[in-house]
C-alpha cells in the first residue's frame, strides 16, 4: 500500500509538471519549443559566455578563423537578442551583443546567465580613454569597475557638510565623492570658485542582491572586481602585437596591452575634456564607456567570474577640436581588442 502510495504521488507529481510546462508553452514567456532548444544547447555546456556591445566590434570576431559557429544550432534568438552558439580557441562559447547603454548590457548579460550554462563572462569592445599615460590603440584591462552615472543630486545652499536626503536611511552617501560644477565655471581657472546653481552631484553605489545573500536584502557595491584568475590571465598579454595604422595614419608607438586598476562606465557618452580629467584625477579611471559596469554588476550580483577588455579608440574630449578621434581609429581599436580576447580565451584554457 506505501508503494502504491509512493507511485501515485509521483505519477500526479509527473501531471502537474507537464501541465505547467503545457501553461509556459501558451502562455508564459518561454515556450515548450524555446525550452527545448535552450536545453539542446546546455547540454554541450558549460560555456564561456562573450558578451560585446556592438556590431562593429562583434563582426571581427564573427570572421575571424578563430570562431567557429555550431554546424548544428549556430544561434538561439530569445527577447531581442540572438545568442551565438559555437567554439572560439576550441573553447565552446556563446555569444550576445548587448547594444549601446548600461541597461542594455544588463539585460542581455542576465538573459545569458539565466538561459544557458555560463561559468565564466569576458566583456570587450572599445572605450574613451581618460588616461594621459596611454594612447589610442592602446588594450586596457582593469581591476575594478564603477557605475558613474548613479547621483544624488544635491540642492543649491547646502555643501560637503550637509547630509543629503534620504542619507539617514541608508539609501545615499557621501563616503565615495562628488563633482562641484562651480570648479568648472569657465571664469575659475585662475580665481576663487564662484557658485553654480548646479551645486554638486555625489556619486552613489548601486544596489545589489546577490544570490549567495538573502533575497530582497539589498548590498551596496561601486568598486566591482573582476575574477582573480581572470585578472591573473591578463597579465599575459603584455607581449601581444597589435595593430597601430589606419592605412596610412599610423599611431606615434606601437599599442600595447595593459592592466589598469580601474574602469568607469555611466549612460554617457564623455567627449569633454573637463569631465575627463574629473574621472581620471577623482576616481583613477582609464577606460570609460557606456556598459562594462552593467556586466560586472550582473555577474558579481549572479557570482560568476568576470572581465572586461577594453581598446582605446580616442583621448575622450582632447585631440583635434575639429573631431572624435574615435573617427578614425575606431576599427583599429575594435580589432586590437579581438586580437587581445583572442589571446586571453586561448591562454585562459591552456
Amino acid at each position: 500500500m506505501e508503494k502504491m502510495g509512493k507511485n501515485l504521488r509521483r505519477a500526479l507529481m509527473g501531471f502537474l509538471v507537464m501541465v505547467v510546462v503545457m501553461g509556459v508553452g501558451t502562455e508564459g514567456a518561454i515556450s515548450v519549443n524555446s525550452m527545448k532548444q535552450i536545453y539542446r544547447v546546455n547540454k554541450n555546456g558549460p560555456y564561456l559566455g562573450i558578451v560585446v556591445p556592438n556590431s562593429y566590434e562583434m563582426n571581427p570576431l564573427l570572421q575571424t578563423p578563430s570562431f567557429v559557429a555550431d554546424d548544428d544550432f549556430p544561434y538561439f534568438d530569445f527577447a531581442g537578442r540572438r545568442f551565438r552558439i559555437g567554439k572560439l580557441e576550441t573553447k565552446n562559447v556563446i555569444i550576445v551583443m548587448t547594444g549601446l547603454s548600461m541597461l542594455n548590457a544588463g539585460l542581455a548579460t542576465q538573459l545569458l546567465l539565466s538561459l544557458f550554462r555560463v561559468n565564466g563572462v569576458v566583456h570587450y569592445g572599445i572605450a574613451g580613454n581618460a588616461n594621459p599615460n596611454l594612447q589610442i590603440g592602446d588594450v586596457t584591462i582593469p581591476r575594478y569597475w564603477a557605475h558613474t552615472g548613479l547621483w544624488n543630486w544635491q540642492r543649491y545652499g547646502d555643501g560637503p557638510e550637509d547630509e543629503l536626503a534620504f542619507e539617514s536611511g541608508g539609501d545615499y552617501t557621501r563616503k565615495i565623492g562628488y563633482l562641484k560644477f562651480s570648479d568648472y565655471n569657465n571664469h575659475t581657472e585662475n580665481v576663487n570658485s564662484t557658485d553654480n546653481l548646479l551645486n554638486n552631484v555625489w556619486y552613489q553605489p548601486e544596489e545589489v542582491f546577490p544570490v549567495t545573500g538573502t533575497p530582497e536584502v539589498r548590498q551596496h557595491a561601486f568598486w566591482v572586481p573582476v575574477d582573480k584568475h581572470f585578472y591573473q590571465v591578463a597579465g599575459k598579454l603584455k607581449d601581444l602585437k597589435l595593430e597601430g595604422c589606419v592605412n596610412s595614419t599610423c599611431l606615434p608607438r606601437a599599442p600595447m596591452v595593459t592592466r589598469v586598476e580601474r574602469g568607469v562606465s555611466a549612460n554617457v557618452f564623455v567627449d569633454n575634456r573637463g569631465y575627463r580629467e574629473f574621472l581620471y584625477s577623482k576616481f583613477n579611471a582609464t577606460p570609460i564607456d557606456m556598459e562594462s559596469a552593467a556586466v560586472a554588476l550582473v555577474c558579481h550580483q549572479q557570482n560568476t567570474p568576470f572581465i572586461a577588455i577594453r581598446a582605446l579608440s580616442d583621448l575622450a574630449g582632447g585631440g583635434s577640436a575639429l573631431s572624435n578621434e574615435a573617427a578614425v581609429f575606431g576599427s583599429l581599436a575594435a580589432q586590437n581588442s579581438v586580437d587581445a580576447l583572442l589571446r586571453f580565451v586561448a591562454l585562459l584554457y591552456s
